[in-house]
């Protein structure tokens, strides 16, 4: 990530810090405010609080500001509490979290705790509503507000509160689901539970320790939820050096979440076990040794699947956003992937699923890599000979220009997407991403142009042509709009990572569509449907030409036959229907084959059009005017309805 500037960075943190104060507000059930008017003689608070589900009351006269009801689960509590006289008049909050069985006041901005944190509750009296208050006096409560909503503006001397008993532990779970916050507001929670060890909530389970001076390290056992087999639980490792330097005790909570709702938010895939961190108010990053997570899963699902470790700093990314900086991936088998992270601030490590993975990825690369450089060199100088060719306007001329044109710059970005991806910025990957995609569909547009060129040449004699722009428009307007469309989408375009099968190392980024179901669906209308579309269609093209010319004697010479279905499948795009053939026990044959010949694509047109104007140089040389050269020509070329129909005519490429 690069450096930001210090006036940003000091307004995010601002904003990051009120972010969090409302992740605190939220799991407040009750919060009623007011100004005490009393009369100046030593005010005092006195309080009275016993367990159940009923009325609390929040009353001032002038000498004594009372609180007290049946609304704890727990706590049983009554004591009288003496006050600042100097300060007139008092404002005052009461505060009170079921979940925690903590009531709390505020007086000029002190806080007095009237029933301590007895950790989670599952049980709890809650939804506190206005049940009645008396009437207006001199002394009392004045401004009195509810979350914010006021409820009288004079002075009342007394409110009462009812409450309705609940599940608080499946209240909050509930809650944290529709807040972006949830991750936080859980650990949050736990922590101030007071409770040290296990930490049972219906969406969570959580550990919680505290690290002391001698700590030098310790393996967490993680709470083990209903129904979770015990050799699925992941385990983790705390370093040493977790301890802030320069504090002598910190608390650090370990979450272990089976449910992974709140982290499914972003387009990549995850795991279901998520497991999140955090030292109480402390940012931990470069750790000088890694926390050590192991995630236990399904050897099934592994040979499928390529795991990743990646993390989401819930302070820096407020939405879902799983990142690989700062983890190492370590894989320890079919069923084990080990996650060593040097940071740690209200993280969630996981594993990530990535189903983009292959077998000889290096090899396969540097094979792509290689071809796509050699047609795109074969690409310009076959489009130099097409332009210098006596015969420009043919539109057989029109119509491999445009093809050479698309497929050059398909083999330029291709070679370039990888570096793209791993020094772009994000933005640029997606426009590349596009880019890509557009030339590819510009691609098999030209080749669907030339099948139905030639087809209208071949069994169309007295047909008019559509003019060159019309083709034009189809090979290179076509594309544009399910690309337009698909980036106006978003979540389609960006950073692709392809890995190695047997391990993590070296992945391949690209920029191309994302791992995401929509850009499946996208990839499969778009891609899928116009390549088979141009792949049948080049087939049934490829079988009517030869129809047409294997009666002539110089089918019978063989290099001549093959180098005519060649030119002829390549010319058409035949070719790319092997990737409809990369399944079962050859499918790393195909892709082997799919790799080199379809990279390689513009060099064979190139090769192609020189043994055409070979030949046709040849023929030219024939005193007697024989047609065998120009029949040869017909074969390999089957771009002209006058020499198809015609053998006897001149030449024409």
């Amino acid at each position: 990530m690069g450096p930001v500037a210090m006036g940003t960075v000091q307004m995010f943190v601002l904003l990051t810090a009120l972010w969090g104060h409302v992740a605190v507000e939220t799991d407040r059930d009750f919060r009623m405010c007011g100004v005490w008017r009393h009369n100046h003689e030593r005010p005092k608070l006195l309080y009275r609080l016993t367990p159940g589900c009923d009325i609390i009351t929040i009353s001032a006269n002038g000498s004594t500001l009372t609180v007290q009801g049946s609304i704890t689960a727990q706590c049983s509590n009554q004591s009288s509490w003496p006050l600042d006289s100097s300060q007139v008049p008092l404002h005052f909050c009461v505060i009170w979290e079921p979940l925690l069985d903590m009531l709390t006041l505020q007086v000029n901005g002190v806080n007095i705790t009237l029933c301590h944190a007895r950790g989670l509750q599952s049980s709890c009296c809650t939804h506190l509503s206005a049940k009645g208050q008396s009437k207006p006096s001199m002394y009392g409560i004045q401004d009195a507000s509810v979350h914010g909503d006021p409820l009288s503006p004079k002075t009342i001397a007394e409110y009462s509160f009812q409450g309705d008993k609940a599940n608080c532990m499946q209240e909050f779970c509930g809650k944290v689901e529709q807040e972006p916050s949830g991750a936080n507001m859980i650990e949050e929670a736990v922590l101030k539970s007071g409770v040290m060890g296990r930490v049972h909530l219906p969406c969570a389970q959580s550990t919680v320790m505290e690290l002391k001076e001698d700590f030098t390290g310790h393996n967490v056992t993680l709470p083990v939820p209903r129904g979770v087999p015990p050799n699925r639980i992941p385990s983790v490792h705390l370093p040493a050096g977790l301890r802030p330097a320069q504090r002598k005790t910190a608390k650090v909570v370990c979450t272990y979440f089976t449910n992974s709702t709140l982290f499914q938010m972003s387009s990549n895939k995850i795991l279901e076990d998520v497991v999140g961190i955090s030292v109480e108010n402390e940012i931990i990053t470069d750790l000088p040794h890694p926390v050590i997570i192991t995630f236990r899963h399904s050897g099934i699902m592994q040979k499928t699947h390529t795991a990743t470790c990646v993390s989401w700093d819930t302070r820096t990314d407020p939405e879902v956003r799983w990142r690989e900086e700062g983890c190492v991936t370590v894989s320890r088998g079919a069923q084990e992937t080990q996650c060593q992270c040097y940071h740690l601030t209200y993280f969630a490590i996981l594993v990530q699923v990535n189903p983009t993975t292959l077998r000889h990825l290096e090899a396969l690369t540097f094979i792509t890599a290689v071809g796509c450089a050699l047609s795109a060199v074969s690409c310009l100088v076959l489009f130099v000979f097409l332009c210098r060719q006596k015969r420009g306007s043919d539109q057989s001329s029109l119509m491999h220009r445009g093809l050479v044109v698309s497929l050059f710059f398909l083999c330029v970005l291709f070679v370039l997407t990888g570096t793209v991806a791993n020094v772009g910025h994000e933005r640029v990957c997606h426009f590349m991403g596009a880019l890509l995609h557009y030339m590819l569909l510009s691609s098999l547009c030209w080749m669907g142009v030339e099948v139905l060129h030639t087809f209208q040449m071949v069994y169309m004699v007295f047909s008019l042509s559509p003019k060159p722009w019309i083709w034009y428009l189809v090979g290179f307007g076509v594309p544009v709009v399910p690309v337009v469309i698909l980036a106006c989408m978003g979540n389609i375009y960006g950073q692709r990572t392809i890995t190695e099968t047997d391990g993590v190392e070296n992945p391949y980024h690209m920029c191309w569509m994302l791992d995401s179901q929509a850009a499946l669906v996208a990839h499969c209308i778009t891609t899928v449907g116009l390549l088979a579309a141009v792949v049948t269609s080049g087939f049934v093209m490829l079988f009517l030409v030869i129809r047409v010319i294997h009666h002539r004697p110089e089918w019978r010479n063989k290099r001549v036959a093959f180098l005519s279905i060649w030119g002829l499948s390549c010319l058409f795009g035949s070719t790319w229907g092997l990737t409809f053939f990369s399944f079962g026990p050859l499918s790393e044959t195909v892709l082997f084959l799919f790799c080199i010949i379809n990279s390689l694509q513009g060099f064979f047109l190139m090769l192609r059009f020189y043994v055409l104007a070979r030949m046709q140089k040849r023929s030219k040389n024939i005193s007697d005017g024989t047609s065998s050269g120009s029949t040869r020509q017909h074969m390999l070329q089957g771009q002209d309805k006058r020499e198809l129909a015609t053998p006897e005519d001149e030449p024409v490429t």
